[in-house]
């Protein structure tokens, strides 16, 4: 398998004391988007369900000499949103970002998927992402700025024969949210977009590609020759939350390779 190397130059984005909201930020993805934005001097909000898990990547975190702050949330309850958000206005007194980053993949195909399998996997890409926007608009509109980042994926952007049919419908319904909020709450000051991760190499798809056949699929699809790092993902996060992309708002910004450009 290629993994071709790139040079990743220091990164001159100004996030510095932005409060930054990472939902699923106890996971793979959301800790390294934390671990960055910590890095680049932002005053990080670890959102998940799994408090154990939380407590372990603040660890990790302190070990780096990282700071963040973890809450534990249902990100699927709106009363559990509007209780964290009341506690970070209370701690920080602003939200400049919010990041929308938890979902789950109930791998089965359409034909095999119960009806509540179905609710469930909309309920926690969706909803969660529905109920975190919600939460933290009126706090953006009356600071007169924010920026909402949104995890898709290419299957919001394509139709994908290796990924589950429910799997894309959600991440397609978060591409088109993502464009309506943009829209409708731009002119209060609010940036939204939407990030299109490909297949990202963590330890369990590393594991996946031990079989030849599933690498040379996933590989094959990637002109350039290797798949996405969780790295690659952060530092886009990164730009989109930073002052330099403050012009950016309603981007389905791809983060895949040349996945879709086929």
């Amino acid at each position: 398998m290629i993994q071709r190397g790139h040079i990743r130059k220091e990164n001159k984005v100004n996030v510095k004391d932005k409060v930054i909201l990472i939902t699923g930020g106890a996971g793979g993805l959301g800790s390294e988007m934390g671990k960055l934005l910590s890095k680049n001097g932002a005053k990080v909000c670890l959102l998940d369900i799994d408090a154990d898990r939380g407590e372990e990547t603040l660890k990790a975190m302190a070990e780096e000499g990282l700071t963040a702050t973890f809450y534990k949330i249902d990100l699927t309850s709106e009363d559990n949103w509007k209780a964290v958000v009341q506690t970070v206005l209370e701690t920080f007194g602003r939200i400049d970002v919010l990041i929308n980053n938890a979902g789950i993949n109930i791998r089965k195909p359409v034909e095999e998927m119960s009806f509540d399998e179905w609710n469930t996997m909309m309920r926690v890409n969706t909803g969660s992402t529905f109920l975190g926007t919600k939460a933290v608009l009126p706090v953006m509109k009356e600071q007169k700025g924010g920026a909402i980042i949104n995890t898709s994926s290419v299957c919001g952007l394509i139709g994908h024969k290796y990924t589950p049919e429910a799997y894309t419908a959600s991440k397609g319904a978060i591409t088109m949210f993502t464009k309506a909020i943009a829209s409708r709450y731009g002119c209060f000051g609010v940036r939204c977009n939407s990030i299109h991760p490909s297949t990202v190499m963590t330890p369990l798809v590393e594991k996946m590609l031990q079989d030849p056949q599933r690498a040379a699929e996933r590989l094959g699809e990637v002109p350039l020759g290797r798949l996405a790092t969780s790295d690659d993902v952060a530092q886009a996060v990164l730009y989109l939350c930073s002052e330099e992309a403050s012009f950016i708002n309603g981007v389905s910004m791809p983060i895949d390779g040349g996945v879709t450009c086929y």
